[in-house]
């Protein structure tokens, strides 16, 4: 080490991996919420996934929202889209954990759960109680690791 040189701490697996889906979510292309998810096993990741429209479709940056009772029914979950990418490209995530920077809905915590996903890491919390006492019925570890908001790229 030379004179003067600043060692900064070494993050975490934990931080490591939420800092890769808050760069994940800068892909997400619909300005309601930006997400993103990585999913991980053994340290390596396995997949990716941002919150977007149907492949081929229109954005929601480009042409708007489309919305049902508050929330936009265009776009694709990041998680749902980590798990489809992890599926179309043969790959197995049974066991593994997923890195998202918003908890899941309930729908893609039905997937996660389903997908055999075993931990899931969430940055902020997003709207849905439910999660939690399902995820502790049938032993999904759930995990909120804190991001800087101010942080996450866009």
């Amino acid at each position: 080490m030379s004179e003067g040189e600043v060692i900064r701490p070494r993050a975490s697996w934990d931080d490591y991996f939420m800092n890769i889906a808050q760069v994940v979510a800068s892909r997400s292309t619909c300005p309601r919420k930006y997400v993103g998810a990585v999913i991980v096993r053994s340290r390596t990741i396995l997949s990716t996934g941002y919150n977007g429209s149907i492949r081929g479709m229109p954005h929601c940056t480009d042409v708007g929202h489309m919305m049902e009772a508050g929330h936009c029914v265009a776009t694709i979950h990041a998680e749902a889209n980590a798990i489809i990418q992890a599926a179309k490209n043969g790959v197995m995530i049974d066991s593994g954990t997923i890195y998202v920077t918003a908890s899941p809905c309930w729908n893609c915590f039905k997937q996660c759960a389903n997908a055999g996903i075993a931990r899931i890491c969430y940055g902020e919390f997003y709207r849905d109680e439910r999660i939690f006492d399902v995820a502790e019925q049938i032993g999904i570890e759930l995990c909120h690791i804190a991001i800087d908001e101010g942080e996450q790229p866009r």
